[in-house]
């Protein structure tokens, strides 16, 4: 027994005297790893392009070497305005000039407004872009001599050999009607894009897509004084943000294609088919100045055609098409890519994704098949040798590799570490800059050949290594199981500061659970918060046991796996997370009367649901964000997966508010007042319904926030808030 209290005051001691996380600490970048700013291959093959770590300059770097090469912007050096921080900035295609961000303001995820001016490497001078206000999506002709730009919805061009003239391309641009060369709210934030223009191959003509959104209905956002900033305008009587957000099964914009031609100032509508609700998600320049390339996509989003435009005389050719069981997905859109001599994409359509390569008409040349594990994303491929560069989920789903198929079908894995492995290529893919990282080590950062082999390491966030180091943190473990219906989930685990298996630890599981989405990877980011899921080594600390899996829907698993919650969102990823309680509930060290479950976003919607699925197995839990019925968010992310209302009222029908009156647990609902993602009338609407099943819960609306939750001191309140409300009732 004696032996038993030492041991107990010594793990008791050291755990004392290792430094403690605070949540604090998580939030104002005390565990932010060090990486490289915007790091872009050049176009000589040999160098790539960064921003310094003070922002003042953009570096140039050998591939070879890893070392600095030269300084091509350094804002402390430049003739002309005066440039505070680099924020951002575009290099011409011949090299010659930038574009260089400041003054950048977010509108929504994807979108903002900055200032931008012309920087001409060889003068050092800089110029403003535009006197006329800030600026949208900047594009270079591909001569570098022209810049197309956006601003309060239109389209306007600036001449660089002319003194940089500028002039007004589009004049039908209206907030809340026609917006041209940059997408939609929804288009921006489901189709992933915020760029919606192109020079053709000669800059000759400007080609762009027009979305008319007359027709879309409006939602408004309430809008206060707040503080951190504070809106004084709205100081005594509260102001409306309004917009067009189409909810499922509602109008979207009439989107549709157009050209200019720079010299005749004439303005031509491409003439592309298209179904009457379709959508037109990527439009893009080719080689041959007589072809743009503009995507197109039904609204049930299962068929998209690639189709090459010519500018001048309209008329377009299916060049390909990708027609799929259930849906599409992004990666699969984003994937694809158009070089002189072939088109190549990936493909979900027999299961597990694989690389197909094609002749520059759409005949197909090869497939690239990693069996029965995906492909995750493709690099490119070199016109000259015929290698493709790749990353894949070529070992298990936790982790990726970088890999090279060959002309000649073999297939060969050019990083060997175990965890998530990631590259940027050389424009001429004699080179790559290698990222690596696993669950429990942060980032290195290395320069290697295309070859894997390592030339210089860049960043090893040594630092940080020796910073938590002082923090006895506890390492994540993966493990997995299976369901009482014989799917075998994966997940990890971080046990608690001087875990004894002796004991009975109560359990917060975090979880997202949306579709394609992966919580359980082998890599640094994972977890919530990312940055080594500091806020779950936080509840570690605290004497959780902290777990977190991946259900049904979840990515890396093949098309099969991840789409399986097809027209029925929430349903079988409620019941992986109820089951995952009830394995752990039979763990020796797991209190089962004390299990929790939070998530944010599609993550609060699946705690809803699964506190609301029968088996009441969670004690409490915390929705942060969360939609509560998919008919009140956007026409694509919802229909994507389920069709609309009208089609599919049974899957509609099943959500968190109509199961409402089976919540069993203690309940924290968190949400955004300017949430303009997943708005707040589902947090309402939500609680109403609670409110009239007589269920008690607790609330927390953040005054001025959006679907991220964040500024001034807003994270550090809300983090505190959750770690509370799992204090309370699950320590008791």
């Amino acid at each position: 027994m004696k032996k038993f209290l030492l041991l107990f005051l010594l793990i008791s001691s050291s755990v004392m005297a290792a430094e403690q996380i605070t949540i604090r600490d998580i939030n104002n970048g005390t565990f932010a790893e060090e990486r490289i700013a915007a790091a872009r291959p050049l176009s000589d093959g040999e160098s790539y392009a960064q921003i310094s770590s003070d922002g003042k300059q953009i570096v140039k770097c050998s591939f070879k070497t890893g070392k600095q090469t030269g300084v091509l912007f350094d804002a402390n050096n430049v003739r002309g305005a005066k440039i505070d921080r680099v924020e951002g900035y575009i290099m011409s295609p011949d090299g010659k000039r930038m574009l260089i961000q400041t003054n950048t303001k977010p509108i929504y995820r994807r979108s903002f407004t900055a200032t931008y001016y012309i920087y001409l490497i060889e003068n050092n001078k800089v110029e403003p872009l535009s006197d006329g206000g800030p600026q949208q999506v900047p594009i270079f002709s591909p001569d570098g001599n022209q810049i197309a730009f956006v601003r309060d919805n239109n389209i306007y061009l600036v001449k660089l050999l002319y003194d940089n003239a500028e002039s007004q391309v589009t004049k039908d641009g209206e907030f809340n009607k026609i917006i041209n060369g940059i997408p939609d709210w929804v288009n921006e934030e489901e189709f992933e894009f915020n760029t919606a223009m192109t020079f053709n191959a000669d800059g000759t003509m400007i080609c762009w897509l027009k979305y008319d959104e007359s027709r879309v209905k409006q939602y408004s956002l309430q809008t206060f004084c707040g503080m951190e900033p504070a809106n004084e305008e709205y100081a005594v009587y509260p102001g409306n943000y309004t917009y067009k957000y189409p909810k499922a099964g509602e109008d979207n914009s009439k989107v549709s294609a157009w050209s200019y031609d720079i010299k005749s100032h004439q303005t031509r509508q491409l003439d592309i088919p298209l179904d009457a609700d379709g959508y037109m998600p990527r439009i893009f320049t080719t080689n041959d100045p007589a072809k743009v390339v503009v995507y197109t996509m039904n609204r049930h989003q299962d068929n998209l055609s690639i189709y090459t435009v010519n500018p001048r005389s309209t008329v377009s050719q299916l060049l390909m098409k990708e027609q799929v069981d259930k849906y599409v997905t992004n990666e699969v859109m984003e994937s694809i890519q158009f070089t002189d001599k072939h088109i190549v994409m990936l493909s979900d359509r027999d299961n597990y994704k694989k690389i197909y390569v094609y002749s520059p008409v759409g005949s197909l040349q090869r497939t690239i098949d990693m069996g029965q594990h995906d492909v995750i994303h493709l690099y490119g491929i070199d016109d000259a040798s015929g290698d493709v560069y790749f990353q894949a989920a070529g070992v298990n789903p936790m982790n990726r590799e970088v890999y090279v198929g060959h002309q000649n079908g073999k297939v060969e894995k050019l990083t060997q570490k175990e965890g998530i492995n990631s590259a940027i290529f050389s424009s001429n893919y004699k080179y790559f800059i290698h990222n690596w990282s696993d669950i429990n080590t942060p980032p290195t950062i290395e320069l290697c050949t295309n070859q894997g082999k390592t030339i210089a390491t860049m960043v090893d966030n040594k630092n940080l290594r020796q910073k938590l180091s002082s923090y006895s943190l506890s390492s994540k473990e993966f493990f997995k199981f299976t369901t009482s219906e014989g799917v075998e989930l994966n997940g990890w685990m971080i046990k608690p500061a001087g875990f004894s298996a002796s004991r009975q630890y109560p359990v917060v599981m975090f979880q997202y659970s949306g579709p394609g989405n992966q919580q359980v990877l082998n890599s640094w980011s994972s977890g919530a918060v990312a940055r080594g899921a500091m806020f779950c080594e936080l509840m570690a600390q605290q004497g959780y046991v902290v777990v977190c899996v991946d259900g049904r829907g979840t990515g890396g698993r093949g098309a099969d796996f991840e789409k399986c919650t097809y027209l029925k969102l929430g349903q079988l990823e409620a019941r992986d997370q109820v089951e995952t309680a009830l394995w752990l509930g039979k763990q020796s060290f797991v209190d089962k009367n004390r299990i929790g479950i939070w998530g944010w976003s599609y993550g609060g919607y699946c705690t809803l649901m699964s506190m609301s699925e029968g088996r009441g197995v969670f004690a409490c839990g915390v929705a942060i964000a969360p939609p509560t019925s998919y008919r009140w968010y956007d026409t694509i992310y919802t229909e994507r997966y389920m069709r609309t209302p009208k089609e599919n009222p049974q899957g509609y029908n099943d959500n968190a508010l109509t199961r409402a009156s089976k919540l069993n647990g203690q309940l924290l609902i968190c949400h955004g007042i300017a949430d303009d993602n997943v708005h707040i009338q589902n947090s309402i609407e939500y609680s109403e319904a609670l409110v009239q099943a007589d269920k008690d819960f607790r609330q927390l609306f953040y005054n001025n926030r959006n679907h991220s939750i964040y500024g001034g001191n807003t994270r550090n309140h809300l983090f505190r808030q959750v770690l509370n409300f799992f204090d309370d009732n699950l320590k008791k």
